[in-house]
């Protein structure tokens, strides 16, 4: 059995001992960007018919690891071996012919090609004798893909017409598309019902069986603790331990990644939340509200100070809701309410003047802009109020921007830094910082912690909490029951567009939420 290492070895050898014949071996790895070290003597050894668990924060160096390993980026020391040889690939197109895919945390598909374009990018499409594409052939091969993995989407449907949760199928069928002989999985799950979850685990062993070693990364306990085999441990770029799966727990492992120990996730305690006294205005509320599709006549009340958590299950219309009413998508029947007063909101920019700010589900394709640096993120839903004579106050501007780094902790080396060089947790905190700058009186926040580290994730949960002590109303929907019970005050479930249950925190437990989740208690 192999013994469990940690990070007092005198070497990268004695710090991993060797196993046979590795399908990949990363010793020494180094890289910098900037000046900044990202990654210091790292190392990593992949096996065949393996899930190796690549665990640490966000900010850790996995992802710079990874794309080092699927040839974005090229290692400025360090050697690879792949199959018993050094190589050192020139770009994602070499890595990839040779047998190296990659399953994005972040969508990236092309929205306006149909799905089946997508799965097949890279590869020679088939064509007739007169130089047409053959697409009947392309759809055919695609839907045999997403057959495999236990989908029924249409191969022509065009991807910007899915749900986030129906792209990451489409991203793992491309992955799969290739005859990987490594696959890096990087938060497959992170938008997949339980069925699916299921669904990915049977593809997850079969490769296992073919042979093909597979580099999982997740924040889920559960999901590492039941498909891995063994991990590795990064924090702060550098290499903390490795060992098999079975030679560890939770607790050690969270404690290997941050450094620190960490009894459980963040509990607001249910005396922060503010007495609601008789009579008082709800600062939002729902009268009947539906849409053209997933809302059904939906009605709730929303008072400041207080955190409400929407639970359901993929499909169940949250989304959907809170679209509705920071006025994404149209109603079609009911009334919204602000402080008592009914209120037309027929766009975001009616919502953000009724004082309503709206964190979406996918930081990348919803959140951020990409090309903009932290402060420019962080000020961009208030330039207005920096404009004077047709001049911008970069003083105040930068004042500002510092102020909502330091009040929400957000790591970055200088506010000028490219918003997309910082990790998951401190993009969602530039989010969350650009929503705070218009004061509103409503947050909504939908995944606030998707793909966010153990860490990251309960310093969101302690900055949501302290929102509301400050008077500040909070809808937040969640697909993870342990965060919903955790920072919520009353939890309200949805399923098929409808409030199924509104539970006060106190009598609320996972079992129940699912039971209400699932339809088999109305």
């Amino acid at each position: 059995m192999e013994v469990l290492r940690e990070r007092n070895a005198k070497s990268p050898e004695e710090a991993q001992p060797a196993l046979p014949n590795p399908v990949m071996r990363m010793e020494a790895v180094c890289k910098s960007f900037s000046g900044v070290r990202v990654l210091n003597n790292v190392h990593i050894e992949l096996h065949r018919g393996e899930v190796h668990a690549l665990m640490g924060e966000n900010g850790a160096g996995k992802s710079t690891l990874m794309k080092i390993m699927a040839g974005v980026y090229r290692a400025d020391s360090g050697t690879i071996a792949y199959k018993g040889r050094p190589v050192q690939w020139h770009s994602p197109m070499e890595a990839r012919d040779q047998g190296i895919s990659v399953i994005h945390q972040e969508i990236s598909l092309s929205p306006n090609l149909s799905i089946g374009e997508n799965i097949l990018m890279g590869t020679t499409f088939p064509k007739n004798r007169l130089g047409l594409v053959k697409w009947s052939e392309i759809h055919d091969k695609a839907a045999a893909i997403l057959r495999s993995i236990g989908s029924d989407l249409n191969p022509r449907l065009s991807v910007s017409a899915l749900s986030i949760a129906q792209q990451q199928m489409v991203e793992i069928a491309r992955a799969l598309s290739f005859n990987s002989e490594i696959l890096i999985m990087d938060e497959p799950t992170a938008s997949l019902t339980d069925k699916e979850i299921e669904k990915l685990f049977e593809i997850i062993r079969d490769l296992k069986r073919k042979g093909v070693a597979i580099v999982y990364i997740s924040h889920r306990m559960d999901e590492i603790f039941r498909i891995s085999d063994r991990f590795s441990v990064l924090r702060d770029g550098q290499w903390i331990a490795s060992g098999p799966i079975a030679e560890t727990n939770p607790d050690h492992l969270v404690k290997l990644m941050v450094g620190r120990e960490i009894k459980e996730l963040f509990q607001r305690q249910p005396g922060e939340a503010t007495v609601r006294s008789a009579g008082a205005v709800p600062v939002l509320e729902l009268r009947d509200v539906s849409d053209k599709n997933a809302v059904k006549g939906v009605s709730l009340k929303l008072y400041p100070g207080e955190i409400v958590g929407v639970a359901g299950l993929v499909g169940a219309g949250r989304t959907e809701l809170v679209r509705a009413i920071f006025g994404l998508s149209p109603l079609v029947g009911g009334k919204i309410l602000i402080d008592g007063v009914e209120t037309r909101i027929a766009s975001p920019a009616d919502a953000m003047r009724q004082g309503i700010a709206h964190v979406p589900e996918s930081r990348k394709e919803q959140g951020l802009f990409p090309n903009l640096s932290v402060k420019e993120n962080i000020l961009m839903a208030q330039l207005r109020v920096y404009r004077q004579a047709g001049l911008l106050k970069y003083g105040r501007m930068n004042e500002d921007a510092e102020g909502y780094i330091r009040d929400l902790g957000v790591k970055t080396a200088t506010k000028e830094q490219n918003v997309m060089g910082l990790s998951g947790g401190n993009q969602q905190k530039v989010v969350i910082a650009r929503w705070l700058s218009i004061a509103p009186k409503v947050l909504l926040l939908d995944e606030p912690t998707r793909g966010v580290d153990i860490g990251a994730k309960t310093e969101i949960h302690k900055i949501i909490s302290k929102l509301a002590e400050q008077g500040l109303a909070v809808l937040m929907i969640s697909s993870e029951l342990p965060e919903i019970l955790g920072v919520s005050d009353r939890i309200l479930v949805m399923h098929e567009g409808r409030i199924r249950a509104e539970l006060p925190r106190s009598e609320a437990t996972q079992e129940k939420i699912m039971h209400y989740a699932t339809g088999e208690m109305k």
